[in-house]
């Protein structure tokens, strides 16, 4: 299966794409420390840097569209200026499903898109003949060390379906070992509690290196992969 991926932030959803055995075939991200890092993980996947002058005709008839839009129009810590905020990019994200038409859409944002927006969003997909659903999955479903309650929108829209030939519940089990986060041998590692000797108390930022801001950010707007992959693993056994 292909996947096209928006508002791609460091990568998390073509990090579970990959666990998936699903191929991951553009990035649109605008931010650079982002772009540095998809380059620098994903090295052969083209990077569109600005969703308004993206094409969805592109990438028409792709299997996975999935984007996690901008979540500052809704968040429940900013001003909720929900479609007055200039930050508000689903009408972007809609125009590429029109244009490329998928057979499923994933998109995530924060919790407080409940009570704004969210139904609108639902409405659009619902307009093109999506059959669109809202789950709200906690980081910690997937054993991560803390909530960060996020909203999981899947839409599918009835289509030619892309089998990849392998839905054996053995083969899914195995698949699922191979990348369980909790293995400290593997390549995330998400469960390690070290610190370094000179770090202060705010977590993820250390003394005397600016640019692990950049990190900080890139971190937190990041989905969890790991609730991602079970959502497209879902899928690919479909």
């Amino acid at each position: 299966m292909k996947h096209l991926d928006l508002f791609s932030g460091i990568g998390g959803f073509a990090l579970a794409a990959r666990w998936a055995n699903m191929e991951t075939v553009a990035f649109c991200e605008i931010d650079p420390f982002c772009q540095k890092v998809l380059a620098k993980n994903f090295p052969n996947v083209p990077i569109h840097n600005d969703i308004k002058t993206l094409n969805g005709e592109d990438f028409a008839g792709i299997d996975i569209i999935t984007g996690g839009y901008p979540c500052q129009p809704f968040s429940e810590a900013g001003k909720r200026k929900g479609d007055r905020d200039d930050r508000h990019l689903w009408p972007e994200m809609f125009r590429i499903i029109k244009q490329a038409r998928p057979s499923w859409v994933i998109a995530e944002n924060v919790v407080g898109h409940v009570t704004m927006g969210l139904d609108d969003v639902l409405h659009d997909l619902e307009g093109e003949r999506y059959a669109a659903r809202p789950l709200i999955i906690p980081a910690c479903a997937v054993d991560s060390p803390h909530r960060r309650d996020r909203v999981w929108i899947l839409a599918y829209t009835e289509g030619e379906r892309c089998d990849n030939g392998d839905d054996r519940p053995n083969k899914r089990e195995a698949d699922r070992k191979k990348y369980t986060p909790t293995d400290p041998s593997g390549s995330l590692g998400w469960m390690e509690t070290r610190r370094w000797a000179c770090e202060p108390r705010v977590s993820r930022v250390v003394n005397g290196l600016p640019d692990r801001v950049d990190r900080n950010k890139g971190l937190g707007n990041a989905i969890v992969p790991q609730v991602a992959y079970e959502i497209l693993r879902a899928i690919s056994a479909t």
